[in-house]
């Protein structure tokens, strides 16, 4: 192995974003996380959602208009209706 080519491992503090501090090895000094082991939904058994853009709201509306259809409710339909009827108004 060549002499000098390796990065020095040193023992880094990780801090999590839900305020948990802990050591381990890399060759970081500082990292920063969102989710950890005290945090994780696999370990904690609580469902937790990381929202990312948004996304998490996007895909609760859209799945809550696709159960509305899927019993039959109306509540997806007048959805659709409101908006046809705002856009017409618009035009």
């Amino acid at each position: 192995m060549k002499e000098k080519i390796h990065p020095q491992y040193n023992f880094a503090k990780v801090r999590c974003a839900c305020g948990n501090t802990f050591e381990t090895g890399s060759t970081l000094k500082h990292i920063e996380v969102e989710i950890c082991g005290v945090c994780h939904p696999f370990y904690t058994g609580k469902q937790k959602f990381v929202d990312t853009a948004g996304r998490v709201e996007r895909f609760q509306k859209k799945y809550a208009k696709f159960a509305a259809a899927q019993t039959g409710g109306s509540a997806g339909a007048q959805t659709g209706n409101t908006a046809a009827t705002a856009d017409a108004a618009a035009h």
